[in-house]
């Protein structure tokens, strides 16, 4: 019986050790990924959120006011010019959606 456990517990080690370069991989790829490919205005997430490369194109949206952009939104994330709104792309520092909220 002392066997049976002892082999149970190398199987599961062995698998174990095994997934450890898979997590790894996973984990490189979303947590510490640095490039976006641009948010293309037209595409139906961006005219969704009326989204604009250029804040002053947005100047006629009944949202919008002077002074808001991307990069002063608490959607917003510096590092990889991303936005929580629109996970897959990075967007223009000084573009404009109509989810714009104040970062502080």
């Amino acid at each position: 019986m002392a066997n049976q456990s002892r082999r149970d517990f190398m199987r599961t080690g062995v698998l174990g050790l095994a997934a450890l370069p898979l997590g790894a991989g996973i984990l490189s790829q979303t947590a510490f990924a640095q490039t976006l490919p641009r948010l293309d205005p037209s595409s139906s997430n961006a005219k969704a959120l009326n989204y604009v490369k250029k804040a002053s194109d947005a100047s006629d949206h009944p949202a919008f006011a002077d002074g808001e952009h991307c990069d002063n939104c608490m959607f917003y994330t510096a590092d990889n010019e991303g936005c929580q709104l629109f996970p897959q792309n990075s967007v223009e520092p000084k573009g404009w959606c109509q989810s714009w909220t104040s970062d502080s």
